[in-house]
């Protein structure tokens, strides 16, 4: 019984320190309400946004791909298609419906019938006021397995317009020098494959204010 008492403090102690940590063996899915980086896997460019409009098309403001890593502008929040959809801590399906919100500015990933203006591919923009846009800010995480993984490369495909978020490696001059231009391709191809990078991740069946930095 000696050994037993003696032996208890330091499971318990070990214990404590994995709560404190909250980290998980594996990665594991992405849930909704996380805030992360999104790398295209072909360019090695995060997803990004700012308060910077394109000077044609629909003069919204611009997404584009950026190579630095430590750019704030960068993270987006995972949120369902309405609200109440996707409730905070729940993995993210293969198949779900989706809204991508900027975390600095508070607008949607967004496309529409505009000629992006590098490639002439259909425009990727940032739209809408504190995550609130339209139908056009819905996409669909398209994946292999039953949930989006972290360390998998996923698509996303636009519900209202059926294009892929992509990148094929055009750059913009002045005064966003050397930023990819993001836009949307009608075609599932390697220039779509997006996967998840830093981040807050809320863990699910956990209590809001706990979760996995990376």
């Amino acid at each position: 019984m000696r050994g037993g008492c003696r032996l208890f403090p330091v499971l318990l102690l070990a214990l404590l320190r994995g709560l404190c940590h909250g980290r998980e063996p594996a990665p594991g899915a992405v849930t909704c309400g996380s805030v992360l980086k999104l790398l295209n896997t072909r360019h090695s460019v995060r997803l990004h946004s700012h308060e910077v409009k394109y000077g044609s098309g629909s003069g919204q403001q611009s997404v584009t791909g950026v190579e630095a890593s430590d750019d704030a502008n960068s993270y987006w929040r995972i949120r369902g298609k309405s609200d109440g959809s996707c409730q905070r801590g729940t993995p993210v399906q293969c198949g779900q419906a989706i809204r991508l919100t900027h975390v600095n500015t508070g607008k949607n990933l967004h496309t529409h019938h505009f000629p992006s203006p590098l490639s002439n591919n259909q425009e990727v923009s940032a739209f809408g006021d504190d995550g609130e846009g339209d139908d056009l800010d819905i996409w669909i995480v398209q994946c292999s397995g039953t949930y989006w993984e972290r360390e998998d490369a996923v698509r996303f495909k636009h519900v209202g317009t059926e294009v892929f978020l992509s990148i094929t490696g055009e750059q913009y001059g002045h005064p966003i020098r050397g930023q990819r231009e993001v836009h949307g391709m009608p075609t599932a191809n390697h220039h779509n494959y997006w996967k998840a990078m830093e981040g807050v991740f809320i863990k699910p069946s956990m209590d809001p204010a706990k979760h996995d930095e990376l």
